[in-house]
């Protein structure tokens, strides 16, 4: 398993229920072993197996329950 550490920023969140959203959808990918979901930063931090899954697909998984990416930083 090669793990990485993506910290996914996207438009500000409005509700607090976006939070326990958007950490079920990502965390249901295959490969993804931690999500935490930052309210006040809107900073979506993901622990990841970069063999198993590409930021592109958490990207685009968190951009479809409405919230766009507009940056992504990732560390392995």
């Amino acid at each position: 398993m090669d793990k990485a550490t993506g910290t996914f920023r996207t438009e500000p969140f409005t509700c607090p229920s976006c939070v326990k959203k958007i950490e079920g959808a990502v965390q249901r990918i295959p490969g993804v072993s931690k999500v935490h979901v930052g309210f006040a930063t809107s900073k979506v931090t993901v622990t990841f197996d970069d063999a198993a899954v590409a930021p592109d697909a958490i990207t685009a998984r968190i951009s479809t329950l409405g919230y766009p990416v507009t940056s992504v930083q990732i560390t392995k």
